[in-house]
């Protein structure tokens, strides 16, 4: 056989393999980034027992003949390719390598924190931080603004989201791509202990959300009909970091009543909320109308 039919043959191959190849890959977008997971066709031209199916392990890499492992994670199937060629040079004279994908591998990505079930899931390769957030039921309780998010990955330092941005302003920038490995962290709201006294159903400690008012801690504690609470005059004794203490004197049925959520005081760690027995009978107005305030509020909260 002749230079000439030998090199027309290694044509014919390489013409069939790549045929072959591009009819069994994956429809990957252009600039496709190779995971763990993936299913690589690896084809090279004129050595049929070097191509061969091979599977991306979990660090980016493949095993192949004669070179062992070669790292293709993170870099499109040209890249890829090259590399493979590269690693194949000291065993195989002027290599020509292809690498296609075949199957897209699902994402193992780890959803942990203030989500309703956090676990671990599969996601689709194109999987986003919000798919994460879905896939784990989403957000739990938050007070106020949305949270900023941590994603850490494999490669690369551990990215910071802001939620707020992302799911209450619509910014879509915001949404951070995952990687085979990810863990998404969604931090849960603080929580502080007060003290409610007095005229409550349930007087004693109480847990709230950092940032919690003290309408919050009032529906918490109950304020029934049989409490005959007098939320006229509430007096709050809260100790500062020095040791020192301060009082305010609140009349929450007034606040309340204008609708200034401003002069609902937020509440810190450790403070004494006394809650006084009301004066005047309950079918008068102190009575009957911070009841009725502070039920639709229960009910709001669903405690």
């Amino acid at each position: 056989m002749t230079a000439a039919q030998r090199f027309f043959i290694v044509i014919a191959f390489a013409f069939i393999s790549i045929v072959s190849a591009a009819a069994s890959r994956a429809d990957v977008a252009p600039g496709y980034l190779i995971h763990g997971n993936d299913q690589l066709s690896v084809v090279v031209y004129g050595d049929q027992t070097l191509t061969q199916t091979v599977t991306v392990l979990p660090d980016g890499n493949i095993a192949l003949p004669l070179v062992g492992a070669v790292h293709v994670g993170g870099l499109t199937p040209d890249q890829a390719a090259k590399n493979i060629a590269k690693s194949l040079q000291k065993y195989v004279r002027h290599p020509v390598v292809s690498v296609a994908v075949t199957q897209e591998g699902q994402l193992n990505v780890l959803v942990l924190g203030n989500v309703k079930t956090p676990g671990k899931y599969l996601l689709p390769p194109t999987s986003h931080v919000t798919d994460a957030i879905a896939a784990a039921g989403g957000i739990g309780p938050t007070n106020g603004a949305y949270p900023n998010a941590r994603v850490g990955a494999p490669t690369g330092a551990p990215a910071t989201v802001s939620l707020q941005k992302l799911l209450h302003d619509g910014d879509t920038t915001a949404n951070v791509p995952l990687q085979e490995g990810s863990v998404v962290y969604i931090p849960a709201p603080q929580t502080i202990n007060v003290e409610v006294i007095g005229a409550v159903d349930h007087p004693g400690e109480i847990q709230l959300n950092e940032g919690d008012r003290l309408t919050m801690a009032i529906a918490k504690a109950g304020n029934s009909s049989s409490a005959q609470s007098d939320l006229n005059r509430i007096h709050i004794t809260r100790t500062l970091s020095d040791g020192k203490t301060t009082s305010f004197d609140i009349d929450l049925y007034k606040e309340l009543k204008d609708g200034d959520i401003n002069k609902d005081l937020v509440l810190q760690k450790n403070d004494v909320v006394y809650v006084p027995q009301a004066k005047k009978s309950i079918g008068q107005t102190i009575g009957s109308g911070a009841i009725y305030i502070l039920g639709g509020l229960r009910s709001l909260f669903g405690l």
